[in-house]
């Protein structure tokens, strides 16, 4: 028998949480997205003004300042731009797909010189390109700060990060990116997490539902459709309905590791081998058992079942078990008062000796 775990684990608390081994069907638009619908990312340079006085004094923010106004018909010398109540930014955005002009999307500004904050201040207009140089979007508006700064000099103080701002609705799209859905009267289907398995199950699914072979896995990553060809000509109903076929999802036991905060996340069936642990004066064994259960009175069943589970034991501090997995280890070892440090040691060890049945994966 097998348990399902997530733990979640650092140095001050943890908190494990047990459920079953299934995963459960998922909707296909949750584990897999249309080839060719994607966002693409923007950039501009700008200048943000109406900050309080910490803005930076880098030439080349006097030199943008100098640019805008001879672009509005003033001409001015740089030497005599006071920079303090302006910074230059870069500004980044995401266009989705599908987009339209007119649509509004947010941005996010981040300062690229010596600016102390951005906190008030407004971006004046800033054109957004894409990678193949053309203007997709244009941003303008005040920036909107998750911290503030107040004081100068070394008597300052500062929540957050306020250098870095959003803001919302912030650009307004110019350009729409031409999207293909088919290629070659194909739909392709690229899974967010590449398995074998799950790739397996939506092709089985997609066929079921629709009576007849029209997918076919390429790779553990694509799924190719042939859309029957009265779906040919209004694609989307057909898509929707893809979208919403459930699937059995399958993935790896994974055991994710930060070392520098002290976080052990796992996944689904990561379980543990027969094994003897031997750590400075502890001492963990995890060996198989067998339980019986009897029929109970007035049943159907005529005969005692037997289970196969682990047993847990340590010794240093008494920790009662009943079955184990590898949350049951990590949680007894937490309530022993072992350091995170420690238990992470102890996992990667029983990885590197073929006990821990997971991936281990250290951040």
């Amino acid at each position: 028998m097998r348990t399902s775990i997530k733990v979640v684990l650092t140095a001050i608390f943890a908190i494990t949480i047990t459920a079953t081994t299934t995963l459960g069907a998922v909707r296909l638009k949750d584990i897999a997205r249309v080839e060719g619908v994607r966002e693409n990312q923007l950039l501009g340079y700008g200048i943000v003004v109406g900050l309080d006085g910490t803005g930076d004094g880098i030439t080349m923010t006097k030199q943008t300042v100098a640019n805008m106004i001879q672009r509005l018909g003033l001409t001015l010398d740089i030497n005599q731009i006071n920079v303090d109540n302006i910074g230059a930014v870069m500004v980044t955005a995401n266009l989705p797909a599908f987009a339209k002009p007119g649509d509004t999307i947010d941005v996010v500004v981040s300062s690229v010189g010596d600016a102390n904050s951005l906190q008030g201040g407004t971006l004046i207009m800033t054109a957004l390109k894409g990678a193949d140089d053309r203007v997709y979007a244009v941003a303008q508006g005040p920036v909107s700060l998750g911290g503030w700064t107040t004081g100068k000099g070394g008597a300052n103080k500062k929540k957050g990060h306020p250098t870095v701002g959003r803001i919302p609705d912030g650009a307004t799209v110019e350009r729409e990116v031409p999207t293909e859905i088919l290629e070659n009267d194909r739909l392709f289907l690229t899974l967010h997490n590449p398995d074998f398995t799950t790739a397996s199950n939506i092709v089985r699914a997609i066929n079921f539902r629709n009576g007849n072979d029209i997918a076919k896995a390429v790779d553990p990553s694509t799924i190719e459709i042939i859309p029957p060809a009265d779906a040919i000509d209004d694609i989307v109903p057909f898509i929707a309905d893809l979208e919403n076929i459930p699937v059995e999802q399958d993935q790896v036991a994974r055991v994710v590791i930060n070392e520098k905060t002290g976080t052990i996340v796992m996944g689904g069936d990561v379980t543990i081998s027969p094994v003897a642990i031997a750590h400075g004066t502890l001492t963990i064994t995890v060996k198989p058992q067998t339980d019986v259960y009897l029929p109970g009175p007035f049943t159907d069943v005529n005969k005692a079942t037997t289970v196969e589970t682990n047993d847990v034991t340590a010794e240093e501090k008494k920790v009662a078990f009943n079955r184990v997995s590898t949350g049951d280890v990590v949680d007894a070892l937490n309530k022993m008062g072992v350091s995170a440090s420690d238990i992470i040691a102890i996992l990667q060890a029983l990885k590197v000796s073929g006990a821990l049945q997971a991936e281990v994966i250290t951040m």
